[in-house]
């Protein structure tokens, strides 16, 4: 019996390369690799044009050429949808407009829509994928698609797609191993930033880190890359990666980034130029089988891949570059429904860990008078928030407790607190609630503001309820939250209405859903 394929990539996104899983991705290059080899043999290439009425919007708020040219031609490749180019100088955006209302609108003039976004606020295209999905159901219609064409310094997956795939082309399309090197901007190249989680289509993974430390790939990259299994090396300078002999067959370069970089950087132009900068006299130690690669377009007076090596065999970054028109046809095809794929993917990246730990109430009425003896204020009915801050200091304990009262406005109600040593011998904080329970939702906050902590609900003058509350694996839904990363689209400063929205990895930290960039639990928090 033939297996039957569902549109499992209709009202998908692709707002970083994780969107798509391992599996998808080597189907996405496959099937490049098929219409390539269609196309130049001459043969019928109508089974990967998109059919019926699609409309895609090609929305670049940032300029660009080669990606939206690219864009641009892989749409017309797709000769039913209705293809529609934005000028961002003209449109809404420069009038200080909501991205979410102006997509919403948009939404409603085809049966699907499919929309490309560049911005230089990164997270846009997550932000859209939620807030115009809920439109779309609202209205009843079809959940459109989104596509980040780079955001700020966070992602840019499509040109990931067109990277991987060239890569496998050099490998005969063996993903067992890659060894590459990537040389330039690795602190704000989004590019780079991709490949911290495409690289993963490979089974074995090198990667050597070519940078001075000033623009040295952020450290929480570095350790992604890691827990993804990947071998990390790190290289100040290429003379000096030419100097030990393992030497990668794949060089990946970026460019300087001198529009995102601050005056500290800036004043180091040259030196870093110069680190990051290919050499004719390296050529002679270079192995015979390497690649470069860029992203283009190269600075014209100051390129990283010098404009000498154009005519030599080094030269692979033309073909990338060619590359992203086949690779974004196929992009289109999955996600205006034309290429089918029964996927098993699973986007839900929370879970339902337990972070509110219920505790055994060994002597209700014996906690609460010991408490009142260290001079806590003895409640009959209410809640005591203890363990606040435990064996720090005590500047450090008293700024917890009005963090906590500021957030979670216990200033307006009858309350005591206090820092004394607990019996191990450690300073820890207090909070006494009187006549006040905290609801679930209360708790849940708490949580997030001050991991760590037990929250005792006492009646009659008992202890009834004892909670050990841990940092949850997702902290979300509340007024004060807040991205400290300026360019994100979550951030106040952008007038989006965002709620700030935040999950835990493994090691602990809260990561900006929309951005990505790491804070630690104090950080989230507009106070």
């Amino acid at each position: 019996m033939e297996k039957v394929l569902k549109d499992t990539f209709l009202s998908r996104s692709l707002t970083v390369i994780n969107d798509l899983s391992i599996d998808e991705q080597l189907f996405l290059y496959n099937q490049t690799r098929r219409l390539k080899e269609k196309w130049f043999n001459k043969e019928d290439v109508s089974e990967f044009m998109i059919k019926g009425n699609v409309g895609i919007y090609i929305v670049f708020i940032e300029p660009s050429t080669r990606t939206k040219e690219s864009f641009i031609n892989a749409a017309k490749f797709h000769k039913n949808a209705k293809v529609t180019i934005f000028d961002s100088n003209l449109s809404s955006f420069n009038k200080n407009e909501s991205y979410v209302d102006t997509f919403n609108m948009l939404t409603g003039y085809s049966d699907y829509s499919i929309f490309i976004v560049r911005t230089k606020l990164e997270g846009t295209c997550k932000l859209l994928e939620k807030s115009v999905s809920d439109f779309a159901v609202r209205n009843n219609l079809i959940v459109p698609s989104f596509i980040n064409a780079g955001d700020g310094k966070h992602e840019h997956p499509t040109q990931e797609l067109l990277d991987e795939f060239t890569f496998l082309e050099k490998n005969n399309f063996d993903n067992s191993y890659i060894h590459i090197a990537l040389v330039g901007d690795l602190l704000h190249g989004r590019t780079v930033h991709s490949k911290v989680n495409g690289l993963k289509i490979f089974k074995n993974v090198k990667v050597d880190l070519i940078a001075p430390q000033e623009i040295l790939m952020p450290k929480h990259y570095i350790e992604k890359m890691k827990s993804n299994g990947f071998e990390v090396r790190i290289f100040e300078s290429i003379e000096k990666y030419l100097k030990q002999k393992d030497i990668a067959n794949i060089w990946y370069f970026t460019r300087l980034q001198l529009e995102r970089m601050g005056e500290d950087i800036l004043e180091k132009e040259f030196f870093l130029r110069k680190s990051v900068t290919f050499k004719k006299e390296f050529l002679p130690l270079l192995p015979q089988d390497v690649k470069f690669y860029h992203p283009l377009p190269r600075h014209k007076i100051y390129p990283t891949i010098p404009t000498f090596l154009d005519s030599l065999p080094l030269n692979g970054w033309e073909k990338q570059a060619i590359n992203g028109y086949w690779t974004r046809i196929i992009l289109l095809s999955m996600f205006g429904g034309a290429l089918k794929y029964n996927s098993n993917n699973n986007t839900d990246i929370c879970n339902n860990e337990e972070y509110i730990i219920s505790a055994p109430v060994i002597n209700g009425t014996k906690g609460v008078q010991k408490d009142g003896k260290r001079g806590i204020k003895p409640i009959e009915n209410g809640t005591v928030i203890d363990h606040i801050a435990k064996g720090k200091g005590a500047d450090e304990i008293f700024l917890t407790i009005l963090k906590i009262r500021k957030i979670m406005k216990f200033f307006d109600i009858d309350s005591a607190d206090g820092i004394f040593k607990s019996e191990d011998g450690k300073l820890k904080g207090y909070i006494s609630l009187p006549d006040k329970y905290l609801s679930k939702r209360e708790i849940k906050k708490l949580s997030a503001i001050s991991p760590n902590i037990t929250v005792n609900i006492i009646k009659n003058s008992r202890v009834t309820e004892k909670y050990r509350i841990k940092l949850p694996p997702k902290v979300y839904g509340f007024e004060e939250l807040k991205c400290k990363n300026e360019n994100c689209i979550s951030n106040p400063i952008h007038g989006e209405n965002v709620k700030g929205s935040f999950i835990r990895n493994n090691n602990g930290e809260l990561i900006c859903e929309y951005c990505e960039t790491p804070h630690d639990y104090n950080e989230i928090w507009d106070i």
